[in-house]
């Protein structure tokens, strides 16, 4: 049977309706700020002058943090009068400006690891690791709702959510002595995710518990389940700060590849409208090429609907200019420095605002910033192939070498050799071929 005229234009007009609510729901379209930088807010600050310094070096877009909305209520006007666009800068899974409260009244909230410690109770390399249950909805509920009182702020442009995800279970290995690790696997006591409601819920889709297993950290399916969780709630935010007609972005790890294996992060699939990866190269391989690396990488890994930054660590070096052109050259649409109040130099300032007032003029002229610099097919991302990262494992060897408190793990000796290898086989001669257990 055909469809009746009258039915086919209910079904049109419903259509219709689904799509217009659709795209009020979408931000505007809008070209974005090209040089971003992150900062705390404190309301007994001379904003006006900070943003004057901003201005100066040649910032248009900063993702404050603040503890209340009404904070951003006296600091977005001040702000505009220079030029500035604010997003404001929250931690979601995180706890930050309430988080005695929330430890206090919910502990039942706090993430567990797989160890069955909770971070109600233990620490997590830092005291201010107090990351939530993604799992539970009384989490998700608290969560929207922080954000959706934010989102009422008139002349807030977006909301940029950070520390969204969960601890690190492997740190950058720059970080490793700071806290003193050795994290060359998964270890129990920083894989977390491992809270009851994590595991009825998993245990409920897949009919097992991960626990279970040999080696949880193997477990293709339970690594993906939590980064889907973490994926659900960035995209329950979404829907909230879309609604307001605000922008929606985030500040994840380098790479979702990198970001998924070390904090459960696949932010790849987030529906966010402009995204800023913190590409700082200075805690991984310390060579500029990471950050061209990481670039290309996020081009093509992203969502499509995202439009891509590229998150640098401040340094007060005129070798600022190479970061931004490894990341600009190579897909990002814009930089963002943590933070500006780190170009202390009136040179390394004024060549800043130069090449941020240049920056613009060519996008402006649309001869800037491609979609690729080059194929990704066609770039060798392999860091043991490029000489800047091979001379810093060379210098970092010899310092190694030169301690006086080198000491090995335990391994199983393979080959010896050296002018004593021949006569005592079972020695352990100063230079051996060694297997790490």
């Amino acid at each position: 049977m055909k469809p009746q005229p009258l039915f086919i234009t209910v079904l049109a007009i419903g259509a219709l309706t689904s799509c217009y609510n659709k795209i009020m729901q979408q931000p505007p379209e809008r070209t974005y700020p090209m040089f971003w930088t992150w900062m705390d807010y404190n309301p007994s600050m001379n904003f006006d002058s900070v943003c004057a310094v901003m201005q100066e070096t040649g910032i248009d877009g900063v993702m404050l943090n603040a503890a209340t909305p009404d904070d951003y209520r006296k600091a977005v006007p001040v702000a505009r009068k220079y030029g500035i666009e604010v997003y404001a800068w929250l931690w979601t899974m995180n706890l930050e400006h309430d988080r005695d409260r929330i430890v206090k009244e919910h502990p039942d909230w706090l993430s567990v690891n797989r160890l069955g410690q909770s971070l109600a109770d233990t620490t997590a390399y830092v005291g201010y690791y107090k990351f939530l249950c993604p799992a539970l909805p009384e989490v998700r509920q608290y969560i929207k709702e922080n954000v959706r009182e934010y989102c009422k702020v008139k002349g807030l442009g977006g909301i940029a959510i950070d520390y969204h995800r969960f601890v690190d279970v492997i740190l950058p290995s720059t970080l490793w002595a700071k806290y003193d690790v050795v994290q060359d696997r998964e270890y129990p006591e920083w894989d977390y995710g491992y809270h009851p409601a994590m595991l009825a819920k998993f245990k409920e889709l897949y009919g097992y518990d991960p626990r279970d297993q040999d080696d949880p950290t193997a477990d293709e399916q339970w690594l993906q389940f939590r980064c889907d969780q973490i994926t659900e709630v960035a995209n329950e935010i979404a829907e909230v700060v879309h609604s307001f007609g605000k922008v929606m972005a985030a500040s994840p790890f380098p790479t979702p590849r990198m970001s998924r294996q070390m904090v459960r992060q696949d932010w790849g699939k987030w529906n966010l409208d402009i995204v800023f990866p913190m590409v700082y190269h200075n805690f991984y391989t310390e060579d500029p090429s990471f950050i061209s690396d990481c670039t290309i990488e996020n081009a093509r890994d992203k969502n499509p609907q995202t439009t891509l930054y590229c998150g640098l660590m401040a340094r007060d070096t005129t070798a600022m200019i190479d970061y931004m052109d490894e990341a600009l050259n190579n897909g990002a649409e814009g930089i963002a420095i943590f933070t500006v109040d780190a170009l202390r130099s009136p040179e390394v300032r004024r060549l800043f605002r130069a090449y941020t007032d240049r920056a613009r003029e060519r996008r402006t002229e649309a001869a800037f910033i491609p979609a690729f610099a080059a194929d990704a097919g066609d770039v060798n991302t392999n860091p043991f192939e490029k000489e800047g990262v091979m001379s810093l494992v060379r210098q970092k060897m010899q310092e190694y070498a030169k301690s006086d408190n080198l000491q090995l793990s335990e391994y199983t000796l393979v080959e010896e050799y050296g002018e004593n290898a021949g006569i005592c086989q079972k020695r352990q001669s100063p230079i051996e071929r060694i297997h790490i257990s």
